[in-house]
């Protein structure tokens, strides 16, 4: 399998297609990005020196509504990647049955390289040279590199263009600037949502056992609501290391000693181990919540989780996709798992364009709603088509997309 993530996305589309005896014309639809843009961002350094960076923005598929994500600032950046995000972006918004296609873009530039006043300089030239932009066309949101603070960069510049407000041109914006409450706790509480779903079909005990391989944004809000749900949290790991503890660990107390230390390591009461040593610890649950491809053929033998709910992209590689499988462990796939953050960005858009917003309690309601509906349409189609939950979740996708081409008379 090729590590090009574009690719591997592709074979993702094929198979799903071949499962469920897709349209060919929707796959040959989706093989390819509707629009894709590559420029460059010429800048004055605050030395002196010029340096130019290469941005780009697909804009993916829009069968099902205006493209909308992410904007990712890394030094590594290149133009399949963000393809294969805007293609998955695509899928995730109609698993979780959003009215938008998918769009994803970025900078190739590493922000710890530059000052506070460098990176507001490059995010404002982003969203000047981006050629097409709009609340109803679309909407960068934030990735890795990005945050509620560059969003609102990317606002105010817009603004500045325009010449009016405009609140749902950007998305992942704080909610001093018209952002939405839930914003960031949307993802790790989405994964919660579906967990408890899956662990109820599945017949997992009560008190099941989790651990935790990623303790930022994402990972943290899950364990906390686990935690506090009666789940028996036995492992966690960062960057810097893992803790493990078979009597469980206190999450909240955790969060303090992270607040404090700023790792997980040294948290009293629990063991050392290492952060890929999270991924094998004896337990029902895994929540890979950090980086992609965690999981692959040298380590997947070695999991000892029943279910594995991908919280991050693509952390189980698809040569350890296969072991498992084989194995009877349950993946449930990250364009579900995860889309919780997409669902609080939609909301975000529809309070912007409405001048209404909600408070936190309505927002994490209509999450579980909209996210459990997903993962029921996503469970319905694995059961129908006598497959796994990822090719169920895509087929899910790829049976609204189909339609809305057809309607549109695209085939």
């Amino acid at each position: 399998m090729s590590a090009n993530p574009f690719e591997t996305s592709l074979a993702t589309l094929k198979k799903a297609s071949e499962i469920a005896g897709v349209d060919p014309n929707v796959v040959k639809m989706l093989s390819q990005p509707k629009r894709v843009m590559e420029f460059t961002i010429p800048m004055k350094m605050d030395n002196g020196e010029l340096q130019i960076f290469t941005a780009y923005r697909v804009q993916y598929n829009d069968a099902l509504g205006q493209t909308k994500d992410g904007t990712r600032v890394v030094p590594d950046l290149d133009l399949d990647t963000v393809k294969a995000l805007g293609f998955w972006m695509t899928i995730k918004h109609a698993v979780a049955g959003i009215p938008a296609g998918g769009g994803k873009g970025g900078i190739k530039a590493d922000p710890r390289e530059l000052s506070e006043g460098e990176y507001e300089r490059l995010i404002r030239a982003y969203i000047r040279k981006l050629p097409v932009k709009g609340a109803w066309v679309d909407i960068p949101g934030a990735d890795i590199g990005t945050s509620a603070k560059t969003q609102a960069w990317m606002l105010d510049e817009y603004e500045e263009i325009m010449g009016f407000h405009s609140p749902a041109a950007i998305n992942d914006k704080p909610a001093e600037v018209n952002g939405t409450l839930g914003s960031t706790e949307a993802t790790g509480t989405g994964a919660y949502y579906v967990t408890k779903e899956v662990v109820k079909d599945l017949g997992l005990p009560a008190g099941a056992r989790v651990a935790i391989q990623g303790f930022g944004n994402v990972g943290r809000n899950a364990a906390l609501l686990l935690h506090k749900d009666g789940f028996k949290v036995v492992a966690v790991g960062d960057i810097y290391g893992g803790i493990y503890s078979p009597e469980g660990i206190d999450v909240e107390k955790l969060v303090e000693h992270v607040n404090k230390t700023g790792s997980v390591v040294d948290f009293p009461g629990t063991s050392k181990i290492s952060t890929m040593d999270v991924l094998e610890v004896d337990c029902e649950i895994l929540l890979p919540a950090a980086v992609q491809s965690v999981i692959t053929e040298k380590n997947a033998a070695k999991v000892k989780a029943k279910l594995i709910m991908e919280c991050a992209n693509g952390p189980v590689t698809p040569e350890g996709e296969a072991i498992l499988e084989e194995r009877g462990v349950t993946i449930v796939p990250d364009v579900l798992t995860n889309c919780g953050s997409a669902i609080v960005c939609s909301f975000e858009r529809t309070q912007g364009l409405t001048d209404t917003y909600w408070d936190l309690e309505t927002v994490l309601e209509k999450l579980r709603e909209r996210i459990t509906k997903a993962y029921r349409e996503t469970a319905e189609a694995a059961k129908k088509y006598n497959t796994t939950y990822r090719y169920g979740a895509w087929i899910n996708a790829l049976t609204k997309i189909g339609k809305a081409m057809k309607f549109r008379g695209w085939i």
